[in-house]
Order: C-alpha cells, then structure tokens, then sequence
C-alpha cells in the first residue's frame, strides 16, 4: 500500500484533467488510468485520459503543488429545516458565497413578475387583489391604478416560465435551464476561486444526477433532519401572525368599503 502511494500522480486518485478544465476534484476510475514519469494517474474518463497522454505536464505540478478547489456545500433539508440559518453562519466563518436556489430564482423573474411567486404568496396577493378590485368599483376618482397595470400581461420567455412553474407549483426545471444556471457556479468567478454554500439544490434525484452527468461535484452534501414537531414549532407561529394580519386587513378594508358605499347612496 505504501509503495502504491508512493507511486501516485499529484492529484491522488482524483482526475488530473477534471481539475485543470473544471477546477473540480472528481474521482478518477483505475480503468481509465495512465503512467507518467513512474507515476499513476487515473482519470474521470477514456477522453480525459487521451487528453492527458497528449501534452502531460499540463497537467502535472512543475515548481509549485497544484492548487485546489475551494470548499463547494450543497446543503439539503425539508422547508423549515433552518438551512438558511446555518449556512449563513457557515459562509461567514469561512468566506465563502451563499447562494440561496429558491431565492436566486425568483431573483431571476421580479423584473416581468414584480413580484415574488409562490403557492403562500400567490394565494396572499389574489386575496388583496379581490378587496382592492372591491373599494375601485364604488370610488367614482380611481382611473388607473397600479393594480391595473400589474394585471396587463407580461410575456415570459420558456426559461421564465419554467422557473415559475418551479416556484409556484414545484415542477422540476428541465437539464437546458438549469444549464444556464448552475454551471456558473462552479466554472465562472467569482465563484470558482472563493467556493460556496448551495442552499436547496439538488432536491431531488434527477437534480442530483444532473450533478453528476455535469461533473459538478460538490466536496460536502449536507443534509438536516428536523423533527416534524420542531419543524412546525419553527413555521406556524409567524404563518398564523400573517393570516391575523391579513384578516385585520381585510376587516379594514371592508370598513372603508361600507363608508363608499354610504357616500354613493347620498
């Protein structure tokens, strides 16, 4: 075993072409290996493997060891679960990104939505949209108003449409937007030298094997189990203070409402 050890390539057993193309540590296969110099390198694939006997000490340590990747998280848990929480206590100890998927989604489509999408959160504005609609029908002095202009139609791109499917009624994103998503994370900077904490993603197996048909390797996959009791200790207090806000809303809305209604009798 130690003379095996002794007899490694510079990057162990992981793939040496992986890392130089996609900065990445993925797991070489000791079918796809190679010797060079007296040492052994495996490697990811037959292709990486012919890359390398190509032009080898582009891939091998000169004067200076081969620099690693930097610290890729994936972060997985149930809605409540707190992965927001603690992976923001993680980035800030070792400096890394934290890239929240739900989040960063929804970033992606406010400019045509205007507005965050979700189940809750469709639900809480079609319910302010009726009252608001209900107070316009009796006051003679709206003309246009913001609630109008939001009603006209923006045209989403197939992209755009799929991210809010994603949002609003959980349907996966296909392999061709999340290609234009996740990538970067791993291949462009500022991401690729200073590493990351993806909270949310993957969520389910075919995200998780997008993953890897990609070669995107995460070094650690974080999962937090929760007690459903905790869970919904943690959730429900600030749910029901919404809905008695709402409906303390409402109650006012209505008021408002009989006062027109008053007036336009007079």
């Amino acid at each position: 075993i130690k003379q095996k050890k002794r007899h490694m390539g510079d990057t162990k057993h992981f793939c040496p072409v992986s890392l130089k193309e996609n900065f990445v540590l993925y797991p070489g296969l000791q079918e796809h290996a190679a010797k060079y110099k007296e040492k052994i390198y495996y490697f990811s694939t037959s292709e990486y493997r012919d890359e390398f006997l190509k032009n080898p000490e582009e891939y091998v340590a000169r004067n200076e060891p081969l620099q690693a990747p930097p610290l890729r998280v994936c972060l997985l848990g149930v809605h409540g679960a707190g992965k927001t929480t603690c992976a923001r206590e993680i980035t800030d100890k070792l400096g890394i990104f934290h890239i929240q998927f739900e989040e960063y989604l929804q970033e992606l489509i406010l400019p045509k939505t205007k507005r965050k999408v979700g189940p809750f959160l469709d639900e809480d504005h079609e319910d302010d949209n009726k009252i608001v609609e209900e107070l316009e029908d009796f006051s003679q002095t709206i003309t246009i108003t913001e609630t109008e202009k939001t009603k006209q139609e923006v045209e989403l791109t197939d992209e755009e449409r799929a991210i809010k499917a994603n949002l609003r009624d959980n349907k996966e994103l296909p392999p061709e937007v999340l290609d234009k998503i996740v990538p970067d994370w791993w291949k462009k900077e500022p991401f690729r030298s200073t590493g990351f904490i993806l909270d949310g993603f993957p969520r389910t197996l075919d995200e998780a094997s997008y993953l890897s048909e990609r070669g995107l390797c995460p070094d650690v996959a974080i999962y937090i189990q929760v007690e459903e009791g905790d869970i919904l200790n943690r959730l429900f207090p600030p749910r029901l203070k919404k809905w008695k806000e709402k409906q303390l809303k409402k109650k006012e809305y209505k008021k408002k409402l009989k006062e027109l209604k008053a007036k336009i009798r007079v």
